[in-house]
């Protein structure tokens, strides 16, 4: 395949980017989302490593599946990860992207070397009261009825409402979220919140032994910015706070996701390199 392509593994739309003998990095989307909302980063990501976006089942133009659980979704992609052939691989996780990422590191340390975790919501109780128009669109009577009607403006300003600063939706990202299904959608976020009440992300990153960055805005809407505090309880964690960003920083502030997780990256692979022992 070259340098950049797509393919179907495993079932799901997967994306490449960057030279495949680069440093493996893979960017899992949030609820409802897909690889393209990932777009502004990864130019700067694929100079210096291989980019592998992942479509979720039943998001983007993956289709459907059975099951939603976080477990099954993050055993999909280890799936993928396999397929290609790769590992200890560094994956990055948007909003409950996250939660795919950590259930990754759960089931298959051998293949995650390190995770980060973007706007990344540790707990239910932190979730903060949805904007207006998500309320409308997600809760009976009136989302079902207007779901399947949404406009691209109105798909663009369920976008934005989780945002602090003007950003620039992607086209493809659009489209592709006005695709889902208002049950599928709708399940996405009851599985997903299952996941975390069952026990927390920041529980279950203290119990495994991968590092860990952290990333969330001080203005997020969606979820309690304070709540990033709960990742001090994970001793491999660092925390990265982006002042006045919302929840969506790589859309509004690309360059400064994609520098720290170029860092990030560069910082891993020189801890897990070899001493160099000096000739004698």
């Amino acid at each position: 395949m070259r340098e950049n392509g797509v393919e179907r593994a495993q079932g799901m739309h997967v994306v490449h980017d960057g030279p495949r003998q680069a440093p493996p990095l893979v960017l899992i989307h949030g609820s409802g989302a897909s690889g393209a909302s990932w777009s502004p980063v990864v130019p700067a990501l694929a100079g210096h490593h291989h980019v592998i976006r992942v479509d979720l089942p039943g998001c983007g133009q993956s289709p459907p599946s059975p099951s939603y659980d976080v477990p099954a979704q993050a055993s999909g992609v280890a799936a993928v990860l396999d397929d290609l052939g790769l590992g200890h691989v560094t994956v990055v996780g948007h909003s409950s992207g996250g939660y795919v990422a950590t259930a990754l590191a759960e089931q298959r340390p051998d293949l995650v070397g390190s995770v980060a975790l973007i706007s990344c919501g540790p707990h239910p109780d932190a979730l903060r009261p949805q904007p207006l128009i998500l309320r409308i669109l997600l809760s009976p009577p009136f989302g079902p009825l207007i779901w399947s009607r949404r406009s691209d403006a109105m798909v663009r300003k369920g976008i934005r409402a989780t945002a602090a600063r003007p950003v620039d939706v992607p086209d493809d990202a659009v489209a592709e979220l006005k695709n889902i299904s208002y049950r599928t959608f709708r399940t996405i976020l009851r599985r997903n919140t299952e996941y975390i009440a069952e026990r927390s992300v920041p529980d279950r990153l203290a119990a495994l032994t991968v590092p860990v960055l952290v990333i969330f805005g001080t203005a997020d809407p969606r979820w309690d910015p304070s709540s990033v505090r709960q990742y001090e309880a994970v001793p491999t964690a660092r925390i990265e706070l982006l002042s006045g960003v919302g929840h969506l920083p790589a859309l509004e502030v690309p360059e400064a996701i994609s520098e720290l997780l170029l860092g990030w990256t560069a910082r891993q692979r020189t801890l897990s390199a070899p001493p160099v022992v000096p000739d004698p």
